[in-house]
């Protein structure tokens, strides 16, 4: 019967010497499949079993039968052969491994590494493998979550991070887990242990202004600050390739369609609203602000001004006007 399939429970089951002869895992984030199956080639054999008993392919150089004749290999003086198959998404027919996943052989870890996309659960293979091994699906970070997520990153590591500070990278890096951590690895060389990451780090090492930028935009507009609003949209025209408007409009429009669902919230309590909204409660007294500066029909208003504008960035009723010029005309029926 296969495992709990949570990547904690199976990287602690790894830890623990308990394996299986089968792991799928798939899904559209790479991240926790990179995980486990590095786990695995760097834990499983030592560097005299290895030699002879690990084998690494990739799904667009090599045919399932060919992977089923190596995994039907035993150990040469080890327990266990580990075979590897990145990019198994490759393959021409992963439904043609079913026969060898149905009884495969108990001395062979075999690693199915199937990124980017989603195995078909209604078929053969992923039957099997739930049968006789471990699956794991590794799903896309909804956006909320990710804040949260490089916070129990950080302090598993023995650093800390700002609310801010961990919006700040997200928004910099982007929603790939594996690129976040990446860029925290870079920080942690260079911060003593128990360092709090702070904004000003962010700035310092990777290269995000934490003055001029897509979360103080809309925190200047929530709050009718024209000065510092339009301050950031002079620094966005000035770097169109960093801050283009197709990016900069989703976040305004996740960011009002908060502040309207907060209007209608029956309990506006701190921990009720960030629940609700799906934001840190560190961030509850900003939308707060800006549904006192944005009553419901204004926040219409808006919505439908950033719809226009972001069919405007994407060159609809738009021949020659600017990113810059369209984010100042955008800005300004917003706040006016």
């Amino acid at each position: 019967m296969a495992r709990d399939s949570g990547y904690e429970n199976i990287l602690s089951d790894l830890k623990n010497k308990i394996y299986y002869p089968v792991y799928l895992l798939f899904g559209e984030e790479s991240y926790f499949i990179d995980m486990i199956s590095d786990f695995i080639e760097e834990h499983v054999l030592n560097a005299q079993e290895k030699e002879f008993n690990q084998t690494i392919v990739y799904g667009k150089d090599v045919d399932v039968a060919t992977i089923v004749s190596y995994a039907k290999r035993y150990p040469m003086m080890a327990n266990y052969q580990v075979l590897i198959v990145k990019e198994a998404q490759d393959l021409d027919d992963p439904e043609t491994f079913v026969p060898y996943v149905q009884n495969p052989v108990s001395s062979t870890i075999l690693v199915l590494c199937y990124k980017y996309k989603k195995v078909d659960k209604r078929k053969s293979l992923y039957k099997a493998a739930e049968k006789t091994g471990v699956v794991m699906e590794s799903a896309f970070f909804q956006d909320y979550k990710i804040p949260d997520w490089i916070s129990n990153y950080i302090k598993e590591r023995g650093f800390s991070i700002s609310p801010k500070a961990a919006v700040l990278l997200q928004e910099f890096v982007g929603n790939e887990l594996s690129k976040i951590v990446n860029e925290l690895t870079k920080l942690f060389i260079n911060l003593p242990k128990g360092s709090e990451i702070n904004e000003d780090i962010i700035e310092r090492n990777i290269g995000i202004s934490k003055d001029f930028n897509v979360f103080e935009l809309q925190k200047a507009i929530g709050r009718k600050d024209v000065y510092k609003a339009n301050m950031i949209i002079r620094y966005f025209a000035a770097n169109p390739k960093d801050n283009p408007l197709v990016k900069v409009i989703p976040n305004l429009y996740s960011y009002f369609s908060k502040v309207l669902a907060y209007h209608y919230l029956p309990d506006k309590s701190r921990n009720n609203a960030a629940a609700a909204l799906s934001v840190n409660p560190f961030f509850v007294q900003d939308y707060e602000t800006a549904a006192k500066n944005y009553p419901v029909p204004r926040l219409v208003s808006v919505i439908s001004f950033l719809r226009e504008y972001d069919l405007k960035a994407k060159g609809l009723d738009n021949v020659s006007a600017t990113d810059g010029e369209l984010m100042k005309e955008l800005l300004f029926k917003i706040m006016h």
